[in-house]
């Protein structure tokens, strides 16, 4: 008798330090998660910064902008002093031209006098001017007014000459104002045209950005002040549940029996349907990081959703965000949650089985469409991945 009394007192270590063990494992595996949700936590809040600080950069470039767009303002006042200049270059040349072609109507019309004068006396008159000279002074004479005279007609037909091209060339010139004028205003138009659309697409992106920190920062605060809600809801459960004496919910039939670890991959899914996201890490369309503490899952409206586990109903209630919410004790510190429900068929205090119809899909207006928000937590509230325990597919 002695001898078996001593080998059952021997064997009680054996049973405890498994159990002991098992506890400190669970301790030190929360701790790694409560780590990694505060680290999820500081880059939710450094990603938040990097959005605001994205803002910020966008109003600089924005500051930017508007000084290249002053730096244009003072071109084009420059292109306008050069436009006024080339508008009086324009009116200069435009008043030269016209006297030029005063001028050569002038020397034209004198010209023409000549030419009348010439072809009246006849070809024979210089030879007529010399040989009715009556002495030789007299002959010099003659023969230099005429040598003078046809010097000034030469000069007359070189000037008309010069006058010619030099308004082809001012023509020219004017031609050439003209274009360079098209030019200038072209160049103008066209570099406001580009920085106004410049500054408008930053404006409109600074715009985007302010809307996004906004819904993103909306949307945080949102999720951390539900989900600190429901922190509060399960560990108001879980003191119910230890001042209750309750380790296991009332098993309600076959494979009635409380949550454990030996669950793990056999859970049957609480609905079928495509994994819209998945547990840990996850980015807002808006940009930010936040941390999901369970599956999201695709399915019509109003699919049934089952009970993973038998259970009590510890909860039915809207959560914020979360939608309609069904949470399910199973004993042991285990809850399994159903969020985003169209609704409930099930009432708080109830006892369900394993596959028992609970709700069915909502979710209808969230920014995934329908589906159903599945959680499991742990002892101390701890969100455990749902993908751990449910069944491989």
């Amino acid at each position: 008798m002695f001898r078996i009394l001593t080998r059952a007192l021997l064997a009680v270590p054996l049973l405890i330090a498994p159990t002991l063990v098992r506890a400190q494992n669970d301790v030190e595996a929360s701790r790694r998660r409560l780590e990694e949700i505060r680290a999820e936590r500081d880059r939710l809040r450094r990603e938040q910064n990097r959005l605001e600080g994205q803002v910020r950069d966008a109003g600089a470039e924005l500051r930017n902008i508007e000084r290249q767009r002053e730096a244009t303002n003072r071109i084009v006042n420059e292109l306008e002093r050069q436009l006024r200049q080339l508008g009086d270059q324009l009116l200069s040349s435009s008043q030269q031209l016209a006297l030029a072609q005063d001028n050569l109507a002038d020397r034209r019309a004198i010209l023409n006098r000549r030419l009348v004068e010439i072809y009246k006396r006849g070809p024979l008159y210089a030879f007529q001017v010399l040989l009715t000279a009556e002495s030789f002074s007299d002959l010099l004479s003659r023969y230099k007014y005429l040598f003078l005279q046809n010097r000034q007609d030469r000069s007359l037909v070189e000037d008309i000459g010069h006058l010619e091209s030099r308004i082809r060339k001012q023509r020219g010139d004017l031609v050439s104002v003209k274009e360079d004028m098209d030019r200038r205003r072209e160049e103008r138009s066209s570099e406001l045209r580009s920085y106004q659309s410049l500054a408008d697409d930053r404006t409109a992106k600074l715009n985007r950005l302010n809307r996004s920190r906004e819904s993103t920062q909306q949307r945080v605060t949102a999720l951390e002040r539900d989900e600190q809600r429901l922190l509060d809801v399960l560990a108001a459960l879980e003191r119910s549940r230890r001042a209750a004496g309750r380790t296991t919910p009332a098993p309600t039939g076959p494979g009635g029996s409380a949550l454990t670890t030996a669950d793990l991959g056999s859970l049957e899914w609480p609905v079928e349907g495509r994994i819209l996201f998945q547990f840990g890490r996850d980015t807002l369309p808006s940009g930010a990081v936040i941390r999901r503490n369970g599956i999201g899952i695709g399915a019509p409206t109003g699919t049934p959703v089952k009970a993973v586990s038998s259970g009590r109903v510890a909860l039915v209630q809207r959560l914020g965000t979360y939608g309609l919410t069904v949470v399910l004790e199973h004993g042991n510190g285990y809850f399994s949650l159903y969020m985003q429900l169209a609704s409930a068929s099930v009432t708080t205090g109830a006892t369900v089985e394993r596959g028992q119809v609970i709700g069915t899909v909502g979710g209808d207006n969230t920014e995934y469409g329908s589906h159903l928000y599945f959680e499991i937590r742990g002892e101390n509230q701890i969100a455990l991945d749902p993908a751990d325990w449910l069944r491989r597919r």
